[in-house]
């Protein structure tokens, strides 16, 4: 799965993420999945002040807000073939 999303329960902005997400699943067809990262240490102490943050490839991409434009355009770049 290239996207990954962390969130938390409660949280605006990973709510705003999540649609802004699915919109970019639909005009790319790809998949993305969730990860609250409550109760685990070690994301929260990465990710805590930052979240919702978004993962490419395993990368972070950006946080607090999707930026739609350069994930599709930075998708599109990493694209194998």
């Amino acid at each position: 799965m290239r996207l990954t999303l962390y969130t938390r329960p409660g949280c605006h902005l990973c709510d705003v993420a999540k649609e802004a997400l699915a919109r970019v699943a639909a005009a790319t067809g790809e998949d993305w999945t969730e990860i609250d990262i409550t109760g685990d240490d070690a994301l929260e102490d990465e990710y805590g002040f930052r979240i919702p943050v978004v993962l490419l490839d395993g990368k972070e991409h950006g946080y607090w807000r999707v930026e739609e434009d350069r994930l599709l355009r930075d998708m599109r770049l990493s694209s194998p073939g």
